[in-house]
């Protein structure tokens, strides 16, 4: 297995770890004051192994078919799965604001996957890479606003307006980035799908 493809799949893994650690952070003797830089060391690692799995990719020339599938893939659901812990505990993002980001993803996964299959390569746009970074940045900040909560220089309420505010301004940028990949590959997609117009 090679470095970059270890970094992706190790990524995939730090989701479903996330969430657990989330939820069940008592029962692994991790106090509600040390939660939140638990978290972050958590979505530091995603983030690192996203940046370096595609460097070593290119430096060593390993790019391959699979790790271009499974890239986005393991962006998709380390975020999610962060999003999905965040619907409950202490932030509680509404679970309907959080489907909008796994439509989102399923929607774009499938098309791409439908494409490649055909032998069609779906470019990936500038507007599903500044949606990565606003999620991560959203996910990041609302860690960072964790902890003056937990230590009770935050209330509750502004804590979790805080939070959905900043959750929906990366939903509705996701819905956009979205819509903006089917319009600008439209042609693509449609000859995948056997659309002649």
């Amino acid at each position: 297995m090679s470095a970059p493809l270890f970094l992706t799949l190790s990524r995939i893994l730090l989701g479903p770890l996330f969430l657990v650690v989330y939820l069940y952070h008592g029962s692994w003797g991790i106090a509600l004051s040390y939660l939140p830089y638990c978290l972050l060391f958590l979505a530091i690692l995603s983030e690192l192994s996203d940046l370096f799995d595609g460097m070593l990719a290119r430096r060593h020339n390993k790019v391959t078919e699979l790790g271009k599938l499974l890239d986005p893939m393991a962006d998709s659901i380390f975020r999610l799965s962060v999003l999905l812990a965040f619907t409950q505990g202490i932030v509680g993002i509404p679970v309907l604001l959080v489907s909008l980001f796994f439509y989102r993803d399923t929607i774009i996964s499938t098309l791409r996957t439908l494409c490649a299959l055909r032998g069609i390569a779906l470019a990936a746009r500038m507007s599903g890479k500044i949606k990565a970074v606003i999620q991560a940045a959203v996910i990041f900040f609302i860690l960072l606003t964790m902890i003056p909560y937990i230590m009770g220089c935050l209330d509750r309420e502004t804590f979790r307006a805080m939070s959905f505010y900043g959750v929906l301004i990366a939903a509705v940028y996701t819905l956009y980035s979205g819509f903006e990949y089917i319009v600008a590959n439209r042609v693509h997609i449609r000859k995948a799908l056997g659309i002649s117009r």
